[in-house]
């Protein structure tokens, strides 16, 4: 498998179809009050930069971040049912945190559920700890809330 991420636009209909799938995947899981989910849309604006990888040319995982002053928030990780286990999830995250050096991003925020057991040995096992809320989440026992400093020293 020829795997490969590159910053590309949401909106591309692989990429929507990615989207889709990690909302149906979130839904299942929690109700909508514990769902933080964002559109294709809201990933094209401004200040959110969003990767897909690929294998061997085809869509099969996705991730992004936005803006938050100086830090910034993990958003849309995804990886589809046929490449779990492969380690793309932990390429996606290596793009994500090596972009984000590149912008001057100081601290790495996200916001999980406590049911994504794979997303949080990922996170723990690339230095995320656990924090509290951030930004405008509010405490949810259904969430967990990880950061890491991506300064130097």
């Amino acid at each position: 498998m020829k795997l490969a991420i590159a910053r590309e636009s949401p909106l591309q209909p692989d990429n929507r179809a990615l989207i889709a799938a990690l909302d149906a995947h979130a839904n299942a899981l929690y109700p909508p009050s514990s769902n933080h989910l964002v559109d294709a849309e809201t990933l094209e604006a401004e200040g959110v930069r969003f990767f897909t990888a690929r294998a061997d040319g085809v869509a099969v995982g996705c991730g992004g971040y936005r803006r938050l002053g100086p830090d910034a928030e993990i958003k849309r990780m995804f990886v589809a049912d046929a490449a779990r286990g492969l380690g793309v999830g932990r390429a996606i995250l290596s793009a994500l945190e090596a972009a984000a050096r590149d912008e001057a991003v100081a601290v790495l925020r996200l916001e999980t559920g406590t049911l994504n057991t794979e997303a949080l040995g990922l996170y723990r096992s690339t230095g995320f700890v656990e924090t509290g809320p951030f930004g405008s989440y509010g405490p949810d026992k259904l969430s967990v809330f990880m950061a890491k400093s991506l300064q130097s020293g």
